[in-house]
């Protein structure tokens, strides 16, 4: 079983920065895809970014290209997202995942393990 714990939410202004981090305990999950997913209020959970198991095929929604970046560190069982010129309408709860398939992917049905999220507030 794989936990994943979240961190680095937070408040902060419109074009503002902020650090997600996930740290996964339980087993490794170096071989695993891990992805960011978030959900605002009255909406649906939606994908952000992606990152297959080498570091490979990192993947973003076009509403973040461009400003979002994901990475991660297999020897310390980390992923993290960093996040630039934030808006308002990132506002959301910010959820990792991990895909026991190796290559990143969008579809949050495809992701076996979640975090319990952390919360992204984008003031204007």
């Amino acid at each position: 079983q794989v936990q994943l714990v979240e961190s680095g939410g937070g408040l902060v202004q419109a074009g503002g920065s902020l650090r997600l981090a996930c740290t996964a305990s339980g087993r490794t999950v170096t071989s695993y895809a891990m992805g960011w997913f978030r959900q605002a209020p009255g909406k649906e959970r939606e994908f952000v970014a992606g990152i297959s198991w080498n570091g490979a095929n990192p993947r973003f929604a076009d509403s973040v290209k461009g400003r979002f970046a994901i990475s991660r560190d297999n020897a310390k069982n980390s992923v993290t997202l960093q996040m630039n010129s934030l808006k308002p309408e990132d506002t959301a709860v910010y959820y990792c995942a991990a895909s026991r398939t190796s290559y990143s992917s969008t579809a949050a049905e495809n992701y076996n393990y979640w975090g319990q999220g952390t919360q992204v507030t984008v003031s204007s």
